[in-house]
């Protein structure tokens, strides 16, 4: 029988982290699987838990949204740790993707039965930040509306990522990207350029729809400069995925990825912003273990 350590971002969807790891901690103890829980001050505090209870051979549980998960995944790669996911955030991107249950019955059994599957992870690389995240990286208007999204309090949950699109596009002006991709170099101008591990962002936008946590491979999607009016329309084509359609739309794939831009654009990771172009991301293929 396993042994767990969930590990929870107490503030991801307001109280719905708590909540939602309640329910599938009395399955699993009614199971008769043993489970602690340890409560996280920072992301930083969550990955160094992460890694003691990796060390005790114990299966680790990031409970709340992509940021942790995505930290804690970070902190676990290459590790061997085994990794569970309580979704319990605003978007639960990654979640998505492995095709995981929001139903707490059907998400203990995965966790007290399932085998693990490989995953790949991406590291990542500027002048003031190292890390390993699971999504995606992406670099232009949707790091800036993600960063409104973090900061809006007018609307909660997967509503603030569309009222912090809508600030983000109106303010934006077009960026000169250079996109190299596994050394071959590529001129964009545009609004954004993601480097997808996932085909979800942004609380199940699919950015990506071809994207596989497990090909060994990054989705390169530049979406190039168009008037507003049109680009509010692809963010609408995001939830089926129709916009790789759009002329507008480029698709490349790699391994190595590094992006730079003309003038200081944000990028993001698994929800979390808080740095400026240039970025490299390099996939590391097979090396996170996920009960899904």
């Amino acid at each position: 029988m396993r042994q767990f350590t969930a590990i929870v971002n107490p503030t991801a969807g307001g109280s719905t982290g708590v909540a939602a790891l309640l329910q599938v901690a009395r399955l699993l103890r009614e199971a008769g699987a043993e489970l602690e829980t340890q409560y996280s001050r920072s992301l930083v505090h969550a990955q160094d838990l992460a890694r003691q209870a990796g060390a005790r051979q114990r299966v680790v549980l990031a409970v709340g949204g992509d940021g942790i998960v995505g930290g804690i995944g970070g902190a676990l790669s290459g590790t061997g740790t085994l990794l569970g996911l309580v979704p319990a955030g605003r978007g639960n991107d990654f979640a998505r993707a492995l095709g995981l249950p929001t139903d707490p019955a059907a998400l203990a059994r995965i966790l007290l039965h399932n085998g693990p599957r490989l995953v790949d992870t991406i590291e990542v690389e500027s002048a003031h930040r190292r890390a390993v995240v699971l999504g995606s990286v992406y670099a232009g208007v949707d790091a800036l509306a993600n960063r409104h999204a973090n900061h809006t309090k007018l609307v909660r949950g997967a509503a603030s990522y569309y009222v912090g699109g809508l600030r983000a596009v109106a303010t934006w002006r077009p960026a000169d990207y250079r996109v190299t991709v596994d050394g071959e170099d590529h001129r964009h101008r545009g609004y954004t350029v993601v480097a997808a591990n996932s085909a979800y962002y942004g609380s199940g936008r699919t950015i990506a729809p071809d994207a596989r946590v497990d090909d060994g491979l990054l989705d390169v999607v530049m979406i190039r400069h168009a008037p507003r009016r049109l680009f509010f329309t692809l963010m609408q084509e995001l939830k089926s995925g129709a916009h790789v359609h759009r002329p507008e739309v480029r698709i490349l794939r790699g391994r190595e990825i590094r992006i730079e831009a003309d003038r200081p654009v944000p990028y993001g990771a698994d929800g979390e912003v808080d740095a400026v172009l240039p970025v490299t991301a390099r996939v590391l293929p097979a090396s996170l273990s996920v009960l899904c």
